[in-house]
């Protein structure tokens, strides 16, 4: 394939993403979608629904179908899963972000302690969490929770081992809907977990935790992750995950400061977020890492030795990173061990 070829493709490719979402946009705005939840139907059916003639509706189906957000059967339409999730979660399709792009970053951030997070971040995060469960999954493996390592098959090819057999302890510290916390519990059966969070991402928390009938080995602390009163060496791991990213510096290192004293001395912090590591960033990591700088005042991606540097500046030790494969937007997940 020529330079010039390739340069078509890529112009096409644009345009096409372009379009798409423009078509999306046009299907929600026309009720489409609000007719397809009720339920499938003919193109008759939804013309009459829409109010739209048939030849120019069907103009619009197609394309839909081919994304997969329409599907067809003979002669009816039904909306696909994918498109359930989003007018679940996410209706607009980030529109309400993406439409303060320009004036955010045009603004300087800013690194104070006293900056708060817009609450819509957590609840956006904690919303959408369960998309994560496959990584959650390989993250738990990775960090060898489950039964006693030393066990034929168990351990291989872990960031850290724990070598004890007695029933462990986590702190989800800020922890959403808890997807990485009950995967661990899932994991290893012996597993107690607090959570800590505000009563909303609770609720959802504990009800991701009942789904899987693990509700019994949880616990929860209801406040702020900076600020809620935590007792101090209680746990044997504490978890941060997919929060440091939003904080202004400052804020992080109150974070991760909170999370050394609450864990044991031989325990461990584990932080499960993005990093910028040395290979150029997917499409994905490059989106997240713009909407963090839109919606957070002092939020970004750190780059590995920044993140690892932190953890240190904590008080921890024998820093340890892996990508978590599994993740669609490549997340990865770090440890420290409290001396």
């Amino acid at each position: 394939m020529s330079a010039q070829d390739r340069t078509l493709d890529h112009y096409q490719e644009l345009m096409t993403i372009n379009a798409t979402s423009h078509v999306l946009r046009t299907g929600r705005e026309l009720g489409l979608f609000d007719a397809l939840l009720e339920g499938q139907k003919t193109l008759e059916a939804l013309a009459e629904r829409t109010g739209l003639p048939e030849s120019r509706l069907l103009l619009l189906l197609r394309p839909l179908t081919s994304v997969g957000i329409i599907e067809k059967y003979a002669e009816d339409y039904a909306i696909s899963s994918v498109a359930r999730l989003l007018c679940q979660y996410d209706a607009d399709l980030g529109d309400a972000v993406w439409r303060e792009a320009p004036t955010a970053l045009k603004s300087e951030s800013q690194s104070s302690a006293e900056t708060a997070v817009p609450q819509s971040r957590f609840d956006s995060i904690a919303a959408t969490q369960w998309v994560h469960t496959p990584a959650a999954m390989q993250a738990a493996e990775i960090l060898d929770f489950g039964p006693t390592p030393g066990e034929e098959g168990e351990g291989e090819g872990t960031v850290l081992s724990s070598d004890e057999s007695k029933p462990q302890t986590l702190l989800d510290l800020g922890c959403g809907s808890a997807v990485w916390s009950c995967a661990a519990a899932h994991r290893d059966p012996q597993l107690s977990v607090t959570l800590v969070d505000h009563p909303g991402a609770l609720e959802a928390a504990m009800a991701t935790a009942n789904s899987i009938e693990l509700g019994d080995r949880f616990e929860s602390i209801e406040g702020d992750a900076l600020t809620a009163e935590l007792p101090e060496n209680q746990y044997d791991h504490v978890l941060i995950a997919q929060r440091l990213n939003s904080y202004s510096p400052d804020q992080i290192r109150l974070m991760l400061q909170r999370a050394t004293s609450a864990v044991k001395p031989g325990g461990r912090v584990i932080v499960i977020d993005s990093f910028e590591g040395p290979n150029r960033p997917s499409l994905a990591e490059s989106i997240e890492a713009l909407r963090i700088g839109i919606e957070t005042a002092g939020g970004a991606v750190p780059e590995l030795k920044e993140a690892q540097e932190r953890m240190k500046d904590a008080g921890l030790e024998s820093i340890q990173f892996t990508f978590i494969a599994a993740s669609r937007v490549g997340l990865g997940l770090m440890t420290g061990i409290k001396p």
